[in-house]
Order: structure tokens, then sequence, then C-alpha cells
């Protein structure tokens, strides 16, 4: 603990009043819920918010970027205080002290947009933005979510008047993307890029990097083992108990889905991501993200995945020559006429008739009472 009468030769006036009030929001907003934090093993997604509409966060990041245009002096007030409360598990120092100022020399001369342009919030703007910063560039390798992608994809070819992206660069060759099912979009990419390019899927995420997809012939993610996480896995149907029962790596099975829980060399003890996987390997260990816990549609007691309902579009679009832009599914609980149904939007590249949306609309549900009993 630090002593009450030290101060550090380096601090002054202003800072003083800034320990101050740091002091006052810690025994405010974190001191009371520091047990519950210690009990459950991590922060609570709130105290992030909080901090950060105070102006605790990345102190020493320029205010043109969102931060508090200070410098390490006053990360360091953050650092201490947190130390005089004893709070734990708060990483505020490698969050905006350490990770929000890092990126190797070597990325920031070859990735884009620029940090600028990154910061702009309105979406249309920032499209607009990025494509401008890029058009001038030898794009070899983008990385993103697809329905994204797309949108900047499309933004190009309206600026610049061209058919495909690879009129606009000649050398784009490989697609890096995370986050979403690729394989929804896989027919609008095509049409967008003028070919088939290789694509490289990741598993990405704020907790730790989980996996990366290692082969272009084997299926599933090479889950990454010797990173500083410890994964457990715990069945779908667990996850209605209060208790449920956590998996290790040798317990797992092939084609059933998990929901993955990590605990880190950062600090995170047994987190539950929120993320489902299914394991296409044991060994090697390799899954497939087939969405998250949370996301499913269960009206009427189907329990519908994200996985089922991507798989039954998936299925139902082969050898179809239909490309879409984006979709969603919700359930109609009270329809005005006959029984309850789950409805779908589905937004295509193009004008697509009422006998192809018809024959769609018979596979989605044929392939999605296959995949799910229940909704059956």
């Amino acid at each position: 603990m630090l002593l009450d009468n030290y101060q550090s030769p380096w601090m002054d006036e202003e800072l003083n009043i800034m320990r101050d009030a740091v002091r006052k929001f810690i025994a405010k907003e974190f001191v009371p819920v520091a047990p519950k934090w210690e009990k459950q093993g991590f922060v609570d997604h709130d105290a992030w918010l909080t901090a950060g509409a105070s102006g605790l966060l990345c102190a020493s990041i320029p205010e043109k970027w969102g931060g508090g245009g200070g410098n390490f002096k006053h990360e360091m007030i953050l650092v201490e205080e947190m130390a005089y409360a004893q709070i734990t598990g708060f990483g505020n120092g490698v969050h905006s002290g350490i990770v929000a100022h890092y990126t190797p020399s070597f990325l920031r001369k070859n990735t884009m947009p620029s940090w600028d342009t990154n910061c702009i919030e309105d979406w249309e703007k920032k499209v607009l933005e990025i494509s401008k910063e890029t058009l001038k560039e030898d794009m070899a390798a983008i990385g993103g979510i697809p329905p994204w992608v797309i949108m900047y994809f499309e933004k190009l070819l309206e600026i610049t008047g061209k058919k495909t992206i690879k009129q606009i660069f000649p050398n784009f060759s490989l697609f890096v993307y995370g986050g979403v099912n690729y394989s929804p979009y896989k027919e609008s990419f095509r049409q967008l890029i003028g070919e088939e390019i290789d694509s490289i899927e990741y598993f990405p995420a704020s907790e730790g990097f989980f996996a990366y997809q290692d082969s272009q012939e084997n299926e599933g993610l090479l889950l990454q083992l010797n990173s500083g996480i410890f994964y457990e896995f715990i069945e779908i149907d667990e996850m209605k108990k209060s208790c449920p029962k956590r998996l290790t790596i040798n317990e797992v099975e092939k084609e059933r889905n998990y929901v993955l829980v990590v605990s880190t060399n950062a600090g995170l003890w047994g987190y539950n991501t929120g993320d489902t996987v299914e394991f296409t390997s044991l060994v090697p260990a390799r899954v497939k993200v087939t969405g998250r816990y949370k996301h499913f549609i269960s009206a009427f007691g189907e329990h519908v995945i994200g996985s089922e309902v991507e798989k039954a579009l998936r299925e139902a679009l082969i050898n179809k020559k239909i490309s879409l832009k984006e979709f969603t599914v919700a359930p109609n609980v009270n329809p005005k006429k006959g029984l309850p149904f789950h409805q779908w939007w589905i937004e295509f590249d193009e004008q697509v008739s009422q006998e192809k949306i018809k024959k769609l609309e018979k596979e989605i549900d044929r392939n999605l009472q296959s995949l799910n009993s229940y909704y059956k």
C-alpha cells in the first residue's frame, strides 16, 4: 500500500487535483463492488463505461483521438490510486497506458485506414474517408467483418465507376475475416471483387486471440493451446443450470456446441466469453465459431441457434445464382393471421423474382427442420 504522506517528485498542483478526484471516484464506484469482482473473477462491464465517462480511460492519448490529452504521469496516478485502494483486476494500466499506444512501426507504415479516419463515428462518413484514403494505395490484403467490407467495396465502385474491385486493386489477393460467418456473403464478394480470392479466418476477442485458420484444406480454426489461455467448455444444455459442468480440452467431443470459458495470464478467471464453438477436429484441436450463446430464437421452445440459421441459409443458396448483402430473422409471435412463425428479412444484391424467393423460403424451412428437431 502506498504511504499517505509520500508524494512523487514529479507531482504538481494540477496532478494533485486529479489524484484527489481519482481517489474519490475509486472510493465511490469501485471499492464497494471490489469483493464482487474478486468472487466472480472479472470486473463488471459497467465499470469500464463509468470510468470512460469520467475521463479515466486513455488519459495519455491525445484529445483529438478521444483520449484525455495527458501523459504518463496521469496514467501513473490511476495505477497508484488503484493500488492504494487495493483494486485488482481493473487493467487500466495495460489497456490505456500500453495497448492504446502500441502499434509496431512496420504495421504503422503498411496499415490503413489512418488513426484519424478510424476515429470517425459517423459510419457513412467513415466509409467515404476510408475509400478516399485507400484508392491511391496498392491494396494486397484486406481484413474486416464481411458485411462492413461489402459496404466499403460498394463505396469504392461508386466513387471510381469501376465494375470490380480487382480493377481498382489488381494485386488484391487475400481477405482476412472473423466475427461473422463468411459463407452467406461469399457470392457477393466474388461478384464485387470480380473473381474468387483466398481467405483466412481467425478468432480474436478482447479477452485473447483464440484460434486461426492454419489450412485451406481442413475445416476449422486451430485452437491456440500454448498462448497463456486455459480453455473450458460448457455444453449448451448445461447453461440452464445454476452450476454448469465445465469440460477441459481432453473431455470435449466433435460436432457438439459448447460455450467457451477462458482463464488467462492477463487476469481473467473462469470468464464466460459468450461465444459458442464446435470442434471439427480433436487432434489437433480445431473449432468453428457457431455464434453467441444468447443469439438464438426460442419463442416457441425451438431454440434455434445462430449457426443453424446460417447453415440453413447457406445450403439453400447452393447452386443458385443469388447473392445477398445482409439478413436477419426474428419470431413473429402474434401474426394477424395463422400460427406464429419465423420472419426473415433478406437484402439481395439484385432483384429476385417471387418464384425464386418462394423456393428459397421452402428450402430454408426444410433445412432448419433437418438441423433442429424442436423447430420441426
